[in-house]
């Protein structure tokens, strides 16, 4: 082969090492490459991974480029002020999704007005007072709801933060937030005299101080709820009723301290009040419910759950003052009779839902006078009624509210129901749920037509193990499995 034709040969053969060397080989045989054949030029070695670099980041700017600036083309297509309000409809999650699309979008996301409500039960312990602090900054005035709900870790701090930057907040919920003291509500009633809505239930640490400083400085407040503050007394709750005359709502689940004089003045200076929770204030007695019954006929929701101390005299008076009573709950009030619910029957016919749970003195003269009478009954308790028979069950499976409302029935440990109430109960086709537990009368049987009645109902029962029969043959005794692991 001549020397011409090696040359050629050499010289295609490098071509074409070149054209598969910048995809598939390493740099260090590039770099040995570029070594030998540039040995004699002298030319600068390139750094590949330093140019692939650069490649990616201007193609990378290039491809942003269109859509990060004023002329991208949903800009073009949308204006700024239509862009902002299609962002108020989103939540937190997606707003902070939206506002990493670009600068324009950024600006717009995070503008306050998008954030003037905001939820972080979702993220709940994860949530740290930085996190407040920033919300605050960003929303200002623009902030009128803020829910806090689970959020353990938020302290004063961040809360007094809060309310310095945020006046115009209107709701409130610190539920769950057991490290907020007196200094949060203290705060609250020096930067927000617009706060309508106060949830601080199970906030151990408030004291009457946080009452006491609401009542001075939140003259707006409507609902509040101190559930399982333990440390909350009637000085507080009188102090909050005087300074505070528009409350609608007033929540005291847990609260043994308050007493009869907290409510009798509470009913005194508030008497828009439309929802009551006294669960569990057991030293409430018949003076301070007959106080709410004349003083606060709006009320439609009363919750007296385990307020044992209360008598008939206590729903006489709510029958002859609140006839509005939409929702009754008197779980564990064992002295009531059947003639206080005969009073609440022929009064309060817009009744829908009743708990009488542990109402052990109560008869089947009690479904008699609420079938005639409440027509709007949707849920019913029972449990516990010793004293009801199947004949309440049929007069309450006639009565209007079975035919129509009538979609929860609770008749745990009644032990003179038997499967004839279960018969009466197919004629009410809205029912739901039947609750069924230790009925010892009822059978699967009965449950079986029922369903067969009614094919969506959901029905709860226990049935205890069949004892097994005594061993056939031979002295010996046998015992069950767990007598022998015993």
């Amino acid at each position: 082969m001549s020397y011409a034709s090696r040359n050629k040969l050499e010289s295609a053969r490098t071509q074409n090492e070149e054209d598969v060397d910048v995809v598939g080989r390493s740099t260090r045989h590039r770099r040995h490459w570029w070594q030998t054949k540039n040995k004699r030029n002298k030319r600068p070695i390139p750094n590949y991974n330093s140019m692939a670099v650069d490649s990616v980041r201007k193609n990378c700017l290039q491809l942003t480029k269109g859509f990060n600036e004023d002329d991208a083309p949903i800009n073009k297509k949308l204006p700024k002020e239509l862009i902002l309000r299609i962002f108020s409809y989103l939540d937190v999650v997606s707003l902070c999704r939206c506002a990493q699309v670009s600068k324009s979008w950024n600006v717009l996301a995070l503008d306050g007005s998008n954030w003037q409500r905001i939820d972080l039960f979702d993220f709940q312990k994860d949530v740290e007072g930085p996190i407040i602090e920033n919300i605050s900054r960003r929303c200002g005035g623009f902030l009128r709801q803020l829910s806090l709900r689970g959020c353990q870790s938020i302290a004063d701090g961040s809360m007094k933060t809060l309310a310095q930057l945020c006046p115009n907040v209107e709701d409130l919920n610190l539920n769950g937030c057991k490290k907020i003291t007196d200094t949060t509500c203290q705060s609250l009633s020096k930067h927000c005299s617009k706060l309508q809505k106060l949830n601080l239930d199970s906030c151990s640490a408030i004291t009457d101080l946080s009452l006491k400083s609401l009542s001075d400085g939140c003259p707006q407040l409507s609902h509040i709820n101190i559930s399982w503050c333990s440390n909350i007394t009637e000085s507080g709750v009188e102090a909050l009723a005087r300074g505070c005359p528009k409350l609608k709502s007033f929540v005291s689940k847990g609260c043994r301290q308050i007493t009869s004089r907290a409510v009798i003045c509470l009913a005194r200076f508030c008497e828009n009040l439309e929802i009551i929770n006294l669960l569990g204030c057991s030293n409430i007695r018949d003076e301070a419910v007959q106080a709410l019954a004349e003083k606060c006929s709006k009320v439609h929701y009363l919750c007296l759950s385990g307020c044992s101390k209360l008598t008939d005299t206590s729903l006489i008076a709510l029958a002859q003052q609140c006839p509005f009573l939409s929702t009754l709950e008197v779980a564990g009030c064992s002295q009531f009779t059947d003639a206080a619910f005969q009073a609440l029957a022929r009064s309060c016919r817009y009744l829908e839902k009743m708990d009488l749970d542990e109402c052990v003195l109560i008869t089947d003269a009690t479904l008699i006078h609420l079938s005639m009478g409440c027509p709007r009954i949707e849920y019913l308790t029972l449990s516990h009624c010793e004293l009801i028979t199947d004949e309440g069950i049929r007069h309450l499976s006639m009565s209007p509210c079975a035919a129509e409302n009538l979609t929860v029935l609770e008749l745990d440990n009644c032990p003179l129901v038997t499967d004839a109430s279960l018969e009466h109960l197919t004629s009410c086709h809205n029912l739901q749920r039947v609750e069924l537990y230790d009925c010892q009368l009822i059978t699967r049987v009965g449950i079986r037509r029922l369903r067969s009645h009614l094919p969506n109902i959901k029905v709860h029962a226990y049935f205890a193990p069949v004892t097994p029969p005594p061993s056939a043959g031979g002295s010996r005794q046998r015992y069950c499995r767990c007598c022998a692991i015993l």
